[in-house]
């Protein structure tokens, strides 16, 4: 039982730099603009949230920075890609390579460098209750964060009134704006929104889980963001899901060269990606029976005002 909550528990804490990014990007592609870069935008968040932790010793304004980092870069691609109406998967692509140089050049002075990162914080009452509190209830505050998180997005999403403005902009952005909502507007701010998500997933590896810096520490995470909106559907609670089937995986494969297994390290590693590819192609397999459902029909189509009957 002790080995299973260590699994689980590990799993949250793996699970949540990606489920940040993988929220920011439902968030971004329900307003129709796609975002492959996270890869690149988590990296710049990471080295913000470091940096920023490294000269104040405040990590809540790393983490803040991590956020501020990722939509000033997303920028680029929002700029891309709604005003100059550029190919989104073209320009997500180079956003990743920007990402990665760019956190790269500013970081290779402080590789390997430590911090004094973020604290656990014991929920009271609810960390004492037994198997739940361990595997829930016992990390650090940017956990509970993204908890709450989850249930916000899809109560915005599919209870109020921007929400329903936010999905139309996504499913026919020319019949939004025949009813006056400011679609470039809402896609701006929406993909500048989660692209300071994925930020802070990116300040979340380097603030909290590592507390230091390591090129590319990202290690493909924000591949893995981007597939498991697919996984769950454009819906924030699965897209959770997902998350944290991720990171009980990697927590797996970590605690099994930890216990020595004769298994090739290298295949060990390799276990969270070929989780996500089995799950995708079972998803696929689904959707081909017509229980895919939840893709933004206008997702990375341009916007055109002038197209407007």
């Amino acid at each position: 039982m002790d080995f299973l909550v260590a699994i689980l528990a590990s799993a949250v804490r793996s699970g949540t730099p990606v489920l940040y990014a993988t929220l920011g990007e439902v968030v971004s592609e329900r307003a129709g603009v796609m975002n492959l870069g996270l890869e690149g935008v988590m990296l710049v968040g990471a080295y913000t949230g470091f940096a920023v932790t490294r000269s104040t010793g405040d990590p809540w304004l790393g983490i803040l920075a991590s956020f501020a980092a990722g939509a000033a870069i997303t920028l680029i691609h929002a700029f891309l890609c709604i005003t100059l109406m550029c190919n989104q998967v073209v320009s997500g692509l180079a956003m990743v390579l920007t990402g990665y140089g760019l956190s790269a050049l500013l970081g290779r002075g402080v590789i390997g460098e430590t911090i004094s990162g973020m604290a656990p914080l014991k929920m009271p009452f609810l960390g004492d209750i037994p198997f739940i509190g361990p595997i829930f209830f016992q990390h650090n505050a940017m956990v509970y964060v993204s908890y709450a998180l989850i249930a916000v997005l899809c109560w915005f999403l599919f209870r109020t009134r921007p929400g329903l403005d936010l999905r139309a902009v996504g499913e026919n952005p020319r019949a939004a704006d025949a009813m006056g909502l400011p679609v470039t507007a809402i896609r701006y701010f929406y993909c500048l929104f989660g692209g300071g998500l994925a930020g802070i997933g990116g300040g979340y590896l380097s603030v909290v889980y590592a507390q230091m810096w390591i090129e590319g520490m990202t290690s493909g995470r924000g591949w893995i963001a981007v597939a498991l909106v697919i996984f769950g559907l454009w819906n924030p609670a699965r897209a959770a899901l997902g998350a944290y089937l991720f990171g009980g995986v990697e927590a797996l494969q970590l605690r099994m060269q930890a216990m020595g297994s004769s298994i090739s390290a290298s295949l060990l590693l390799t276990l969270p990606y070929l989780m996500t590819i089995i799950v995708l192609t079972l998803v696929a397999i689904r959707a081909g029976k017509g229980i895919l459902l939840g893709a933004p029909a206008a997702l990375s189509i341009p916007f055109r005002r002038e197209d407007r009957d």
